[in-house]
């Protein structure tokens, strides 16, 4: 069973158990799966929605820190119980020693010297990691590691 499959069960087993908030959250993500499919004309893998999953949680993490800002806890509350939801259709995240890992031998791969390369070695770790971690935090780490090195 694909990812996509899986996401269309758990929607079924969530309609059965009346878990409304779960429902909701499930639903977008089916809907902005099938919006990509219908817009690019396209049967989406595993790959690509793991992409949708990843992007859906950034913007959930936007609106956060924007209704944090305002004071408004119920909606936080709200995009961090779909953030929970969502998060599960990711693959197993990346500990701290295989993104270090990642960044050494995309640097070595790219033969990255200074900042100047660091699209090179992003683009080999945005492969390697897409979904198993923050790739805005590996950026960071990428960028201090290419400037001191």
């Amino acid at each position: 069973m694909n990812l996509k499959e899986r996401i269309g069960e758990d929607m079924k087993a969530a309609m059965r158990a009346r878990e409304a908030d779960r429902l909701s959250a499930i639903r977008m993500l089916l809907a902005a799966i099938k919006q990509k499919e219908v817009d690019e004309r396209i049967t989406v893998d595993d790959a690509q929605v793991v992409a949708i999953v990843d992007r859906l949680i950034r913007q959930r993490r936007d609106s956060i820190e924007q209704f944090e800002k305002a004071g408004r806890t119920d909606l936080v509350d709200r995009e961090k119980a779909e953030i929970e939801v969502i998060s599960a259709y990711l693959p197993q995240q990346a500990s701290p020693a295989e993104v270090a890992a990642e960044i050494d031998a995309a640097i070595a791969a790219a033969g990255a010297t200074g900042p100047q390369q660091m699209g090179k070695v992003m683009a080999v770790l945005k492969q390697r990691l897409a979904g198993r971690t923050d790739l805005a935090a590996v950026s960071a780490q990428v960028r201090a590691r290419l400037a001191g090195g």
